[in-house]
């Protein structure tokens, strides 16, 4: 009986300092991996539409239009930021490029969410002035930071993608996961 308990010590501790030294690294989460890939698609149409209204201040668009493009890019924000939260609650689940993922959503989507707002009110105080230097600088921002998260996004899951060719490759050629 002695004996067994010093076994299980002495592998406990074991584990333990192996875990210490690098750290237990969870394997990527297929869920966290699937909202990743939906928040691409959700991040893309984001960054389309918002390129879209950005080019509006080089174009003749009524107010009216303006108020429309800005309508779907607050629900697509909204979208996100939903889908952020189903994230962050995978987050325990979530290997740690995945937890990266996560982390790195959030301040892009606030931005978002802010500027977006300023274009909304706006459009509220100053319908017809959709021309100035301040609005333009509203739209481009939402253009860039739109911009910006969907190709962090998709790296993302392009980064997740050749993981997983590399560990079935390595599976497959029976060679171990350096």
């Amino acid at each position: 009986m002695y004996r067994n308990r010093l076994a299980v010590l002495m592998v406990a501790g074991f584990l333990g300092a192996s875990a210490n030294a690098k750290g237990p690294e969870l394997p990527d989460s297929e869920a966290v991996n699937k909202l990743l890939s939906e928040a691409k698609t959700m991040a893309f149409q984001l960054k389309e539409d918002a390129v879209a209204m950005e080019a509006f201040n080089r174009m003749n668009v009524s107010w009216e239009a303006h108020a429309v493009a800005i309508g779907e890019i607050r629900d697509h924000v909204n979208v996100l930021g939903r889908q952020h939260g189903k994230l962050a609650e995978a987050r325990g689940f979530a290997a740690p490029w995945q937890k990266t993922a996560i982390d790195r959503i959030l301040p892009f989507i606030d931005e978002l969410g802010g500027y977006t707002s300023a274009v909304i009110e706006h459009l509220n105080d100053n319908p017809k002035r959709i021309f100035t230097a301040e609005y333009r600088d509203y739209l481009e921002a939402n253009a860039d930071y739109a911009t910006d998260l969907a190709a962090m996004i998709a790296q993302f899951v392009d980064y997740g993608k050749a993981k997983q060719r590399l560990v079935n490759l390595t599976d497959d050629l029976e060679l171990p996961l350096q």
